[in-house]
């Protein structure tokens, strides 16, 4: 079948493209004499109705039984993006509007900002996956008297970042008693993830104070809790976007599949994995993702990078019916935003 696809000539794979154009745009199934308007060819409404009859043994196209006009099928879309894709470059104010969202004064609150990017600017669903770290190095710990047993703790992280989580301790602490616990931790754990924290006082806790041993056992309860929030797999934005697409909103069995994948994001994040591992923008059509619930979308991928080692993956998920042309160059720009804003810091 790909063979058949690749021998067409160059009048039906005009028709073919048209055919892909005019339904992105409209969404409206194309009948022969309004292909033939749109394509500009010069020649009869029985030639184009035989080159559709080709195309439809071929499945590039289908007839949906409400029309008498034809829509692409996937495998349409995936030759439309092979071979046919000319992408628009991006207005300077949109390409400046970017760069104003994506500033690198912090990483999590950067990955949160291309996704809400992503979905701003295309309308649909945008997903970052983000950079995988194994655990919270520290730079810098402090306790801050809160009283009524309450102790903030704040973690610094070699990165600027700082964590601050509240403790409910069992007794009241002085802001000496505070100190010296900081101090302590400070002098002899800077540079050390929470896991080696731990694993280092295992044989000291036993000498330490019952009260201080009480503290930095919270203290480093927090810590794993910070960790776990850094861990996050993905952020995600603009899942309701997906509501008012008319390719999902008439089924609502589609769109539980859509949101319960949201949710469950073992299947999303082993898709972008694979985008990962690719070479710049990739683009999965229906099924080529593998996930049923993906069946009626595509998934437009690509990997950042920071300090020129790919951290993560950032996608755009929506029909197969969106405007590809506009859509992947801004998939594309703002993975290397971001990547260039993560490696300022």
């Amino acid at each position: 079948m790909i063979e058949s696809v690749a021998m067409l000539n160059d009048r039906a794979q005009l028709l073919l493209k048209t055919l892909v154009e005019r339904y992105i745009s409209d969404g409206q199934p194309l009948g022969s004499r309004a292909l033939l308007q749109y394509s500009g060819l010069d020649v009869s409404p029985a030639t184009i109705r035989n080159v559709m009859s080709d195309l439809e043994e071929l499945g590039l196209i289908r007839s949906p039984h409400t029309s008498a006009g034809r829509v692409p099928t996937a495998l349409a879309y995936r030759m439309f993006i092979d071979t046919m894709l000319v992408t628009q470059p991006l207005e300077r104010s949109r390409l400046q509007h970017m760069e104003h969202q994506l500033q690198p004064d912090n990483p999590s609150r950067l990955i949160t900002q291309a996704s809400n990017l992503l979905s701003e600017l295309t309308s649909f669903t945008g997903v970052v996956a983000t950079a995988k770290r194994s655990a919270i190095t520290v730079r810098q710990i402090e306790f801050l008297r809160l009283g009524d047993k309450r102790v903030l703790l704040i973690i610094v992280m070699p990165n600027g970042e700082v964590e601050n989580r509240v403790l409910l301790m069992e007794r009241d602490y002085s802001q000496s008693q505070l100190t010296e616990a900081g101090n302590f931790l400070n002098q002899h754990y800077i540079g050390c993830s929470f896991s080696q924290i731990r694993e280092k006082l295992q044989g000291e806790l036993q000498q330490l104070h019952r009260d201080m041993n009480a503290l930095m056992t919270a203290a480093l309860a927090a810590g794993d809790a910070a960790e776990a929030k850094q861990a996050d797999d993905y952020v995600i934005s603009g899942e309701h976007n997906l509501l008012h697409v008319a390719d999902f909103s008439s089924d609502m069995n589609q769109l539980r599949g859509l949101f319960s994948l949201f949710e469950k994001k073992t299947e999303l994040l082993h898709l972008l994995e694979a985008g990962r591992h690719g070479q710049g923008i990739h683009i999965f059509v229906g099924s080529e993702s593998g996930l049923a619930s993906l069946e009626a979308c595509s998934v437009i991928t690509a990997p950042y990078s920071a300090d020129g080692q790919v951290v993560g993956t950032l996608a755009v998920i929506g029909p197969k019916r969106m405007n590809y042309e506009r859509i992947v160059p801004i998939v594309d720009i703002t993975a290397r935003l971001l990547g260039n804003a993560l490696s300022q810091n």
